[in-house]
């Protein structure tokens, strides 16, 4: 058989409020709204590429970063390329990111969005 067409587009994170969640990115990333909806919103990257949706879970546990026996564990996370990296901290810190306690690595700042998914801010060697 041969592989159909399968190409991901989009990625989708768990918030008990996922408007809220969204404004947060939608000020981080300055992505327009796809679609709005009480229990799902949908950021779509200006020049294509993956989406960013959230959807509505009441009962969501944050994960611990980094995760010990018996936490609850992260799944995913984003990495989001920067140019200038204190910057980029500064300014997700005023969206209403937090800089996690445990960062294993001096060239990349590991962030906490509002209800505590990890993501990641790195310089790329090779600015595009």
């Amino acid at each position: 058989m041969d592989r159909p067409f399968l190409r991901p587009n989009g990625m989708v994170l768990g918030a008990p409020d996922p408007r809220q969640l969204a404004d947060f990115y939608e000020r981080l990333l300055g992505w327009p709204r796809n679609s709005d909806e009480p229990t799902w919103v949908t950021l779509k990257a200006p020049g294509g590429g993956i989406g960013l949706s959230f959807q509505a879970e009441t009962d969501h546990v944050p994960p611990v970063w980094p995760a010990g026996d018996g936490d609850q564990q992260m799944q995913v996370h984003l990495d989001v390329e920067v140019r200038d990296l204190a910057a980029a901290v500064a300014w997700a810190e005023q969206q209403g990111a937090k800089v996690a306690d445990f960062q294993p690595q001096d060239d990349v700042k590991v962030m906490l969005d509002p209800v505590g998914h990890p993501f990641c801010l790195w310089v790329s060697e090779n600015p595009g």
